[in-house]
């Protein structure tokens, strides 16, 4: 007897237009925070119904992944699943639970970082030190707390973990959101300077332990900073 054969399933019209759109998001074609083009160019664009661009949105949206704010249109809120929930918890956590992890991050990161790093990762870092330098002399506060995110990111980044790297990602986004309008004292923030400079070396010089230790003083820093605003 012959056996029987499964039937082909095939993904509906709006199931793979939500494939092709989280595709944009993912590869950063359409950055976070970013607005999407609007109903009607999407039907033009990909040559498809307006019901069927509708279904795609609104499944996006129950992921997280976009945001529709009215009269406004529809924005990107996270880059993949897995970033949207992490968003949803850290801005539902104590602030004190969101350093407490980044300390575990930044710490594990910043050896494998010392034990991973490239020639092009040291260029990277070096660069964003000296453009967060520039910045916190400014003074303006939220640019430089941009700037601090930018360069902990390339210092993960250089650790060769991708999975690592997306999940810090968005917890470096919740915690420049949390301490964002920190001003510290003068001598607060020269001791800051100094230990990311320190940072930076220990990378450079393949020190594991000592990347490590200097990462670790770095949160306690911004601890103790961000205690003092209370």
């Amino acid at each position: 007897m012959n056996e029987l054969r499964a039937p082909r399933r095939v993904a509906s019209l709006s199931a793979q237009l939500v494939d092709t759109l989280r595709e944009k998001i993912a590869s950063g074609a359409w950055p976070v925070g970013t607005r999407i083009p609007p109903e009607h160019d999407l039907v033009e664009q990909l040559g498809v119904g307006r019901t069927t661009v509708r279904e795609a949105l609104g499944a996006l949206a129950h992921l997280g992944l976009l945001e529709a704010r009215r009269g406004d249109g529809t924005y990107v809120r996270a880059s993949s699943e897995m970033h949207s929930v992490l968003l949803r918890r850290a801005d539902a956590s104590r602030q004190s639970d969101v350093l407490e992890l980044r300390a575990v991050l930044e710490e594990y990161a910043s050896g494998l970082a010392a034990a991973r790093r490239t020639e092009e990762d040291m260029v990277r870092l070096r660069r964003l030190l000296d453009e967060a330098e520039t910045i916190a002399g400014s003074q303006e506060v939220t640019l430089a707390a941009e700037a601090d995110v930018r360069f902990h990111q390339a210092v993960v980044k250089a650790g060769g973990n991708p999975l690592l790297t997306e999940v810090y990602d968005v917890l470096s986004a919740a915690v420049a959101e949390q301490i964002g309008d920190t001003l510290w004292p003068a001598a607060t923030a020269a001791e800051h300077a100094d230990l990311h400079r320190s940072l930076v070396e220990a990378i450079a010089a393949r020190d594991e332990v000592g990347a490590r230790y200097r990462a670790a003083e770095i949160v306690k820093l911004t601890e103790t900073g961000t205690d003092r605003r209370k």
